[in-house]
């Protein structure tokens, strides 16, 4: 049983980005494909897609590279944990890397973006944090 499979997505996809991999793989979950839809419409990866084996669903993440092969994530990072909640105002919202990096925030209408969470005034649990 996996504690905190969020962090193990993200461990992927920082493990994937390291070694130049096109793409990683992943067990999936509703909650993950909402947290790849963020990073899709922020440009930190290419796409990603659902494959289902009876019970089980896998996600295979597409990751996106610079021009000349340089790295989109340079660090991805979980900031609030299953045993340790961290819910923040759209007023104490991280800004990451001074505003060049997003936090990924679960809020009362989706998981969307830092930047996102401030063009609509909400709040809500910070789930991780992208530069």
């Amino acid at each position: 049983m996996m504690t905190d499979p969020i962090a193990d997505l993200l461990t992927r996809i920082r493990n994937a980005a390291r070694v130049k991999a096109e793409a990683c793989i992943a067990p999936g979950s509703a909650m993950k494909v909402r947290i790849l839809d963020v990073l899709k419409r922020e440009g930190y990866i290419r796409g990603y897609e659902v494959f289902t084996e009876g019970h089980r669903s896998h996600i295979r993440v597409d990751l996106k590279y610079g021009p000349d092969g340089e790295q989109i994530i340079s660090s991805i990072d979980r900031f609030s944990a299953p045993g340790c909640r961290r819910y923040r105002r759209v007023s104490e919202l991280p800004k990451v890397r001074g505003g060049l990096g997003i936090a990924v925030v679960s809020t009362n209408i989706g998981v969307l973006s830092d930047r996102e969470c401030r063009e609509k005034r909400v709040g809500g649990e910070v789930i991780c944090t992208l530069a």
